[in-house]
């Protein structure tokens, strides 16, 4: 790094007061912070973050498989609702199709706890799992891609429209997908890591 001229970005830590409606519908944790899938459209992680542009903010609703951390999907938006998450899980599940069995674990946010979340995924035989309340360590693994991506691609620059932040979200999650290699993965990137189980 040193001779590339290259600086490690330490991603920082922060603290959130946390306030809660009561949930629609809430589900069981089946996950309990096993993070490691033996094959892929076991379980997946899905959460929603906001990055801020002036007076502007930009949601992003990604799933995480965790055979191989790949983003499986992800959809943008400049409102934070039922619809975000809902494209998000319409892309996944057309991406992935056969989704029987699997586990997708999230937070108890109002999106996830809504009646057309709860009425989605079991339509095409998924089960909903969620964190318990106020417990951010039980989706750690989605909140840790989210730290990467704002330490790696948002955080450095000066971002001057939500354009400019669309694009590097978007290029950041093919970079992550295709190229980003990752101890956990034998330092191969998620796509290479799944292809090598195909091959």
């Amino acid at each position: 790094m040193q001779k590339l001229g290259l600086q490690a970005s330490i991603r920082r830590k922060r603290r959130f007061n946390m306030t809660y409606q009561v949930a629609e519908r809430v589900a069981e944790n089946l996950l309990k912070r096993d993070f490691k899938a033996e094959k892929p459209n076991q379980k997946w992680v899905t959460d929603v973050t906001q990055y801020r542009v002036g007076e502007r903010w930009l949601y992003l609703s990604a799933v995480k498989d965790l055979f191989n951390n790949e983003i499986v999907a992800y959809q943008l938006s400049e409102r934070n609702d039922n619809e975000l998450v809902l494209k998000t899980f319409a892309k996944a599940i057309a991406k992935r199709k056969d989704v029987t069995g699997l586990v997708v674990h999230s937070d108890q946010g109002f999106q996830y706890t809504s009646h057309a979340y709860h009425d989605m995924l079991p339509k095409v035989g998924a089960q909903i799992s969620m964190s318990r309340r106020g417990n951010c360590l039980d989706n750690a693994s989605m909140e840790s891609f989210f730290s990467h991506l704002k330490t790696e691609a948002l955080y450095p620059y000066h971002i001057r429209n939500l354009t400019e932040a669309q694009s590097r979200i978007e290029k950041y999650i093919r970079f992550y997908n295709r190229r980003r290699p990752q101890r956990k993965l034998n330092k191969l990137s998620p796509i290479e890591y799944r292809r090598q189980l195909i091959a």
